[in-house]
């Protein structure tokens, strides 16, 4: 069964390109480990909530913006070899060191599909 790692993050608005050249080098490296699928979305409409909310959620600040992402496997197992590769991979700890937004911000999980139409 597929399995998915999710991702919510607040990235200064002014890094957009430099946000998404950065996911799109990344995407290469994680198909190499085991992903079948990549997917960075950039926040358009992402409303405050009453009790919580996305921009809550990571501690957004004037000038960010949240994005949404997730990275797809094919199961869990790939999932977990692929997150072993990438903290050993020289070329991630590259790109960890060059993050354009505050990482410790960010909100991640992994997930097990339960409905996939």
């Amino acid at each position: 069964m597929k399995y998915v790692d999710g991702f919510v993050a607040a990235v200064p608005a002014a890094n957009k390109e430099v946000y998404r050249k950065h996911a799109a080098d990344a995407v290469h490296l994680f198909k190499e480990f085991g992903a079948t699928r990549v997917v960075e979305c950039w926040g358009d409409d992402v409303p405050d909530g009453k009790l919580t909310d996305f921009r809550r959620a990571v501690q957004a600040q004037e000038g960010e913006v949240v994005v949404f992402s997730w990275i797809e496997y094919p199961s869990k197992e790939v999932r977990d070899a692929a997150n072993k590769r990438m903290h050993t991979d020289p070329r991630m700890q590259t790109m960890g060191e060059q993050m354009p937004f505050d990482a410790k911000r960010m909100i991640f999980g992994g997930f097990m599909s339960i409905v996939d139409e």
